[in-house]
């Protein structure tokens, strides 16, 4: 398998969920995809695990984090181009996520952020190294 990250999100009704990251354009992993369970693959090191309530809880004996108040980590995605960046956006908006803050641009970066229908908060962001004030010199 490698190396690869798992991030692990409970969800309230596993097939709206299913139906969310696939309409962003991700692929299901059958072989670890049940109705306890869906793997959203990400990118070739990436996967999301939604997890069902209960069948989350049987990992932790934390309570789950409501999302409606709290936040539990803040999740950055990059994309190859603002471009891309806003088409992720858009699709994450049309699939019926929020959007958690206006569009952040520093020049050297771009940023936008939206919230999934279980409120898990992800950052799409765009980042030009080449731009990245100090580039190029040496520490």
């Amino acid at each position: 398998m490698g190396e690869r990250i798992f991030i692990n999100l409970p969800v309230r009704d596993l097939e709206k969920a299913k139906a969310f990251y696939t309409a962003l354009g991700y692929a299901l992993n059958p072989k670890f995809t049940d109705g306890n369970a869906a793997c959203v693959v990400v990118s070739e090191h990436i996967c999301l695990m939604l997890l069902v309530h209960d069948f989350f809880k049987g990992f932790t004996d934390k309570a789950i984090c409501d999302t409606a108040t709290h936040i539990e980590a803040l999740f950055a995605l990059s994309t190859g181009s603002r471009e891309q960046a806003d088409a992720l956006m858009e699709k994450a908006l049309a699939a019926g996520a929020r959007e958690t803050r206006d569009a952040d641009d520093y020049g050297f970066m771009y940023q936008r952020a939206f919230a999934d229908p279980d409120g898990h908060t992800f950052e799409i962001f765009y980042m030009n190294e080449a731009e990245f004030p100090g580039a190029g010199q040496e520490n």
